[in-house]
C-alpha cells in the first residue's frame, strides 16, 4: 500500500524567514567574497594557495563548530548558543575586515565559521521541534528558498561592495548582517526546545549522545547521503571560480551570473520538492531524486572527459547535477531529524558537520586532481552522488522503525 503524506501544516512565514536568514550565514560568508579573492591576494601579498586557504579554513570551522552547538542547544535551549554564535561571528568578521596579513585573515575566517555555524544548526533543530518529518522537509525546502537568495544576491552584492569599498568592505557588510539578524533573534525567536529533549540531554554527555547516534543505521545512512550530496555543492563552490574564469575565460561579472543561475536551479528544485511532498513522502522523493542525480552526474562526467561540446555542454549539465541538491538536501535532513527527535540539536550538528567535512575532503581531492579542465570536478561529483545513492538505498531506507513525534 502506498504511503500517503499528511496534509501540509500552516506555514509560519515570519519564523520561516528568520530561520532561512540564520542558515544564510555560511553562503553569505562564502559567496560574497569569492570574486574578491584576487584582490585579497594582491592587497595582502598572498599567492593563490594562501587565498584559497581562507576558504578551506572557513569550511573547517563550519565542520568543527557544529559539533559544539548541537548538544549545547539540546542542553541549554535554542536561543543562548545561537546568540553566542552570532556574537562570535560578528567579532570575527570585524577582525577579517581589519586583517593586516593573510595569516590573520585565515585564522579569523576559521573563527568566523565557528560562530556562523550556530545559525544553521539551531535553525534546523527549531524546525524539528515544531513539525513532523514530512512538514519538516516542506519547511526546510521553503527555508532553502529564503537561504537560496544568498548565492543569488551575495555575489552581486559582494561585487558591488568591493567596487565601492574594496574587499574589506565585504566583511564590514557581514558585520552589519550579524547585527541585524542577532537583534531579530533576540527580539523575535521564542524558545522551542521540548522538555523531552532537555531530559535526554541532561541524562548523557555530548560524547555519549554522538556515540548513540552513530549506532543508528538509518541515521548514518541519511547522514552519509546528505554529506556526500553536500560535498557536490562544496566541490562546485571551491572550483567554480577557476573553472569559469580560468578555464573558460569568463569575466567576474559573467561568473557571478552563472553562479546565480545555478543557485536559482537549486532553489527551484527545492520548491518542486515542496510540491512533490504533497503526494509523496520524503523517502519516496529521495529514491527518485538519487537516481536522477546519478544520471545527471554521469552525463556531466562523459561530457567533461570526452570534451564534446566544451563548456556549452558542461555548464548546462553542471546546472542539472547541482539542481538535484534541492530535491535531496531537505529530505535527507528531515529523515535524519526524525530518527530521534529528542536529540534534534545533536543530529542537526552531525548532519551539518558531516556535510562540511565531506565538502572539504571532496574539494581537496578535486584540487589534487586539478588539470585545468572540468574532468576532476565531474569525476568527484559523480563519485559523491553514487556514494550518496548507495547510502540512501542500503542504509537509510530499508528496515528500521521510525520514531514519530
Amino acid at each position: 500500500m502506498t504511503e500517503v503524506p499528511p496534509p501540509p501544516a500552516a506555514v509560519p512565514w515570519r519564523l520561516v524567514v528568520l530561520l532561512g536568514a540564520l542558515t544564510a550565514f555560511a553562503p553569505m560568508s562564502i559567496d560574497m567574497y569569492l570574486s574578491s579573492l584576487p584582490s585579497i591576494g594582491r592587497s595582502l601579498g598572498a599567492g593563490p594557495e594562501q587565498t584559497q586557504a581562507t576558504l578551506a579554513a572557513f569550511f573547517a570551522g563550519m565542520a568543527i563548530g557544529q559539533f559544539i552547538y548541537g548538544p549545547a542547544s539540546d542542553r541549554l535551549g535554542r536561543r543562548p548558543p545561537l546568540l553566542i554564535g552570532i556574537a562570535v561571528f560578528l567579532v570575527a568578521s570585524a577582525v577579517c575586515a581589519l586583517a593586516p596579513n593573510i595569516e590573520t585573515l585565515i585564522a579569523a575566517r576559521f573563527v568566523q565559521a565557528l560562530g556562523g555555524c550556530a545559525g544553521a544548526v539551531v535553525a534546523r533543530a527549531v524546525v524539528r521541534d515544531r513539525f513532523s518529518q514530512t512538514d519538516t522537509a516542506r519547511v526546510l525546502s521553503l527555508m532553502m528558498l529564503i537561504m537560496g537568495l544568498a548565492p543569488v544576491l551575495a555575489p552581486q552584492l559582494g561585487g558591488l561592495v568591493q567596487l565601492v569599498a574594496g574587499w574589506r568592505g565585504v566583511f564590514w557588510t557581514l558585520v552589519v548582517f550579524a547585527v541585524v539578524i542577532g537583534a531579530w533573534v533576540l527580539l523575535g525567536l521564542p524558545e522551542s526546545r521540548s522538555p523531552e529533549t532537555l531530559a535526554q540531554a541532561r541524562s548523557e554527555n555530548p560524547l555519549r549522545a554522538y556515540v548513540a547516534l552513530f549506532g543508528m543505521r538509518r541515521l548514518v545512512g541519511y547522514a552519509l547521503a546528505g554529506a556526500l550530496n553536500g560535498a557536490v555543492l562544496f566541490t562546485y563552490i571551491s572550483t567554480a571560480p577557476d573553472l569559469v574564469m580560468g578555464t573558460y575565460g569568463h569575466t567576474p561579472l559573467t561568473f557571478n551570473l552563472i553562479f546565480a543561475l545555478n543557485a536559482v536551479g537549486i532553489i527551484g528544485a527545492s520548491q518542486v520538492n515542496r510540491w512533490l511532498l504533497r503526494r509523496s513522502t520524503p523517502d519516496q522523493v529521495l529514491r527518485k531524486a538519487s537516481i536522477a542525480s546519478i544520471v545527471a552526474a554521469l552525463l556531466l562526467t562523459v561530457a567533461a572527459w570526452s570534451g564534446w561540446g566544451g563548456q556549452w555542454t558542461v555548464l548546462p549539465l553542471l546546472f542539472a547535477a547541482l539542481s538535484v541538491y534541492g530535491l535531496m538536501g531537505g529530505n535527507t535532513m528531515a529523515g535524519a531529524l526524525s530518527v530521534d527527535p529528542r536529540r534534534a540539536g545533536s543530529i542537526s550538528a552531525l548532519m551539518g558537520s558531516a556535510s562540511f567535512g565531506a565538502g572539504a575532503l571532496a574539494s581537496w581531492v578535486g584540487g589534487l586532481l586539478h588539470d585545468g579542465t572540468a574532468k576532476p570536478v565531474a569525476a568527484v561529483m559523480f563519485a559523491c552522488l553514487v556514494g550518496s545513492s548507495l547510502a540512501i538505498f542500503f542504509l537509510a531506507l530499508p528496515g528500521g522503525k521510525k520514531v514519530q513525534a
